[in-house]
């Protein structure tokens, strides 16, 4: 006969019936496959369901079924956990290893933050205007590249490329002003036809969930090469990803109205329903809390970053990942990044007894975030995290 196990859920977990996000997993000496997770436990799907869609090494094929079919499986998984499960379908999260959970397609990097843009702005342009004419009129974006986007947990080698000197000519070397940027990440499930645009109604039938990044940048490098076609080298090297995806109707209570956006927006970017998200971020260095950005402080919603990024036709695919931007705040406290939380490097923070203004080999970063449940408690979304190694 077989066995079969009921999930305990510890109080405050933040990965209660409510939350319920995926990943792929691999048990020992097995192959690849798609999960749930439920307190401290992953559900393995193909066996729980008895549905072989769910036997594969990304979460791809599942997402390209659209919101009906992730809504059924949602209810489904919640079903079966409310009762006892078979003891195979049943896998503690220490025991297991994590993989990338989506193939990507493309990867759209935004700058969706008034305050990052403005702190940024500031440093870069102290005697000019903070925000460039065209911020306040569209979520200013660029290209990234998808085969870096790694799973959270793989370390990241340290970049070299052309620096900057003070005598204006380029040497070459590893970076020395390795940053993070604490943002939220949207993957989308059902592609789109190319040369039709995507309107802002119409995210929640594109977009499977949301997850944690954070991506990774050399400043001195991007600096120097940035002129004037924007980020490339100094971004391209690593974009961490968290290996949990929430979906989007447990996100349903944390939906909130953005700020006040001015002037209005042009009509194809207007939003038709509330899609900030209250959702707030913890940026951990070597152990040590450093910031706390609000997420719902966002000026551009996902849905007008979506609707911007296809209005020229440009087609979505299944497994593409689109991100914020860096999330920060109004206060120090708040930044997301550490350029901004040590203006530039002039201003170290304290970690661990030590002055510190950008990464060091051997450092390590964790981003963790939580946000409302539609059970009245909160749910976690599942970190990110990355460390350091020598170029």
């Amino acid at each position: 006969m077989n066995s079969r196990v009921r999930i305990e859920v510890p109080d405050e977990s933040g990965f209660g019936l409510s939350h319920l996000p995926y990943c792929v997993f691999r048990p020992r000496g097995e192959q690849p496959r798609v999960g749930a997770r439920l307190g401290d436990s992953i559900i393995d799907l193909a066996v729980a369901l008895d549905d072989p869609m769910f036997a594969r090494p990304s979460l791809n094929a599942f997402m390209t079924q659209g919101p009906q079919c992730w809504r059924e499986v949602r209810e489904q998984v919640r079903t079966a956990a409310e009762s006892e499960l078979p003891a195979a379908a049943v896998h503690p999260v220490s025991s297991v290893r994590l993989d990338l959970p989506v193939e990507i397609g493309d990867y759209v990097d935004f700058y969706a933050s008034l305050e990052h843009a403005t702190a940024l702005g500031r440093m870069l342009r102290p005697n000019g205007e903070a925000l460039l004419p065209n911020w306040r009129h569209l979520p200013v974006g660029y290209h990234g590249r998808s085969g870096t986007v790694v799973v959270s947990g793989t370390d990241i080698i340290r970049p070299a490329g052309q620096r900057k000197t003070d005598s204006g000519v380029p040497d070459f070397g590893p970076t020395r002003r390795l940053d993070i940027e604490a943002e939220l990440g949207f993957l989308v499930g059902v592609g789109s036809e190319r040369g039709k645009s995507v309107p802002t109604g119409d995210f929640a039938d594109h977009v499977f969930g949301v997850a944690l990044v954070d991506d990774w940048s050399a400043r001195d490098i991007q600096a120097w090469e940035g002129q004037p076609l924007g980020p490339f080298l100094g971004k391209s090297f690593a974009t961490s990803l968290s290996a949990w995806v929430t979906p989007l109707d447990a996100l349903a209570a944390a939906r909130i109205p953005l700020p006040p956006q001015a002037p209005e927006p042009l009509p194809y970017l207007r939003d038709s329903e509330l899609w900030g998200l209250d959702i707030e971020l913890a940026v951990t260095w070597n152990g040590q809390q450093v910031s706390a950005p609000p997420y719902r402080r966002m000026y551009w919603s996902p849905a007008q970053m979506l609707a911007h990024m296809t209005v020229n036709g440009a087609s979505l695919r299944t497994g593409d990942l689109f991100a914020s931007g860096t999330i920060s705040g109004e206060d120090r406290e708040q930044r997301g990044s550490f350029m901004e939380l040590t203006w530039a490097g002039t201003e170290p923070v304290d970690v661990a007894g030590a002055k510190r203004t950008f990464l060091e080999d051997a450092d390590e970063v964790v981003i963790t975030a939580t946000a409302p449940a539609t059970d009245g408690g909160r749910l976690t979304l599942g970190e990110v995290r990355g460390r350091i190694v020598p170029a």
